[in-house]
């Protein structure tokens, strides 16, 4: 079984195998990182990584996760962002049955117009 050695913050090197290490790459940036428990402590490592080590921790069978951004990262935005005055109206009419009616039925009528 092949054998990886790496770093914990706490404990310092560790030898792991691959089934202790996960690699994860974000297909919309194309960066990469490992992770793993430290079979020590415990602690949960993180480390960045460049291209050339994902491919060998996977060559060496470490299991390889994608992930992409969620959409909504690239939405445009408009209007000025929420306030803590917007919140505490917004918790106000929580409490409040008739500005919920009003909220739903206005829902409505958008939505029979689509």
């Amino acid at each position: 079984m092949t054998t990886i050695r790496a770093s914990c913050t706490i404990c310092g090197d560790v030898e792991l195998t691959v089934h202790d290490v996960e690699v994860r790459v974000c297909d919309t940036t194309d960066a990469g990182e490992y992770s793993f428990d430290c079979p020590r402590c415990a602690y949960a490592v993180r480390r960045s990584a460049d291209p050339h080590i994902i491919d060998l921790l996977v060559a060496s069978g470490v299991r390889l996760v994608n992930w992409s951004l969620p959409l909504e990262l690239f939405e445009e935005h408009s209007g000025a962002p929420i306030s803590h005055d917007d919140l505490l109206e917004f918790h106000l009419r929580l409490d409040d049955d008739e500005a919920i009616d009003v909220a739903i039925e206005s829902l409505r009528r958008r939505l029979d117009l689509l």
